[in-house]
């Protein structure tokens, strides 16, 4: 089971990033859509085993998690285990609130996995879980192709895709 603090984005980047994946699967490479149907494209700034409902609204009551940011997708990158993922540059603004969320979080007693934690976050969103080895140079390409992006964040969930949770927190 993991669940994530999400960010949403607007409706033309959503739709481009839908495109995505789908261009992705047609070549055979499954995407964050074929996992799972109700996935949205999102960026994640918090995710752990579990997060408890109440306490990360609790935490959180008040903010107006991730609404104003603007997110610039300007590159295309991969983790251990064949995740792909489209990167975000690390703004001041995206910083401090991710610095904010996460501190919100740890005064709340909620704990998140450290590759989320404020110095080693890497913001990104996920393009594939899975890649197939020989298939990560095509797919970066692909990626590639529609890069940049420029994102707006228009609202967050708390979520559990296995689960069928998604909580809207703003």
């Amino acid at each position: 089971m993991v669940a994530a603090l999400e960010l949403y984005l607007d409706t033309d980047t959503t739709r481009r990033l839908k495109t995505l994946w789908r261009a992705l699967e047609a070549e055979g490479i499954p995407t964050m859509g074929s996992l799972n149907e109700r996935h949205r494209p999102h960026v994640s700034l918090a995710a752990a085993r579990t997060l408890p409902l109440e306490a990360v609204a609790g935490a959180l009551d008040g903010m107006a998690v991730g609404r104003g940011l603007t997110l610039d997708m300007d590159f295309a990158g991969q983790f251990v285990g064949r995740v792909l993922w489209l990167g975000i540059v690390p703004t001041a603004a995206l910083l401090n609130h991710h610095q904010d969320v996460h501190d919100r979080l740890v005064k709340a007693g909620v704990e998140v996995w450290d590759q989320y934690a404020p110095g080693r976050w890497v913001p990104h969103c996920t393009v594939s879980l899975r890649v197939p080895n020989p298939m990560m140079a095509p797919a970066i390409r692909r990626c590639l192709e529609m890069l940049p992006l420029k994102a707006h964040v228009t609202g967050a969930a708390l979520t559990d895709h296995a689960n069928d949770i998604s909580h809207p927190l703003s």
